[in-house]
């Protein structure tokens, strides 16, 4: 049953990606719950619920001529109904109309805590974090609330302080092979 979960929850990660790319706003239904908690470093901003995260993602990334999200290197622990889920990012924006070039690129971290509802695993709060980026900085232009944050967070600090929930769940149930 548990690699079951993983796996579903795994596949949630990556259809953000997907949903994400095409524009398909209604797919972060399958992703989040409604009263999602995001933040999201790069977007230097949050969100509270599932409508207001998807119109400030459209928002922003209708801003873009094109955009592509990979996840990988996901982990996942599972606690009954609740689940921790790490995983990498790679962003690409194209922007043809920025100043000093059409691309920027980042690579980043997302720490996410799932709760299993009656329609699947769904993400209840999601933190994504910068961790390095080159290109014209100006293609991720601000909008509305959104003023991207180029600020380099070095995940290796994050766990020093705490500040991981999947590392701390993982240590709070002995390791990934341990059982509740």
């Amino acid at each position: 049953m548990i690699e079951h979960d993983k796996a579903a929850i795994i596949e949630a990660l990556n259809l953000y990606a997907f949903a994400l790319d095409a524009r398909q706003w209604d797919l972060f239904d399958l992703v989040f719950t409604q009263d999602v908690r995001a933040e999201f470093g790069p977007a230097g901003t949050g969100w509270r619920d599932l409508t207001a995260f998807k119109q400030g993602f459209a928002e922003f990334h209708d801003t873009l001529d094109s955009h592509q999200h990979t996840m990988l290197g996901q982990l996942v622990t599972v606690d009954g109904d609740t689940a921790h889920a790490f995983s990498y990012g790679n962003w690409l924006l194209v922007r043809h109309a920025a100043d000093g070039g059409p691309t920027w690129t980042g690579t980043g971290w997302y720490d996410d805590v799932l709760i299993r509802t009656e329609q699947g695993w769904r993400i209840s709060h999601r933190v994504c974090k910068l961790q390095s980026w080159s290109g014209n900085p100006r293609v991720p232009e601000p909008i509305g609330t959104q003023n991207p944050d180029m600020q380099m967070n070095v995940l290796h600090d994050f766990a020093a302080d705490g500040r991981i929930a999947f590392l701390d769940a993982v240590k709070a149930r002995g390791g990934f092979g341990a059982t509740t």
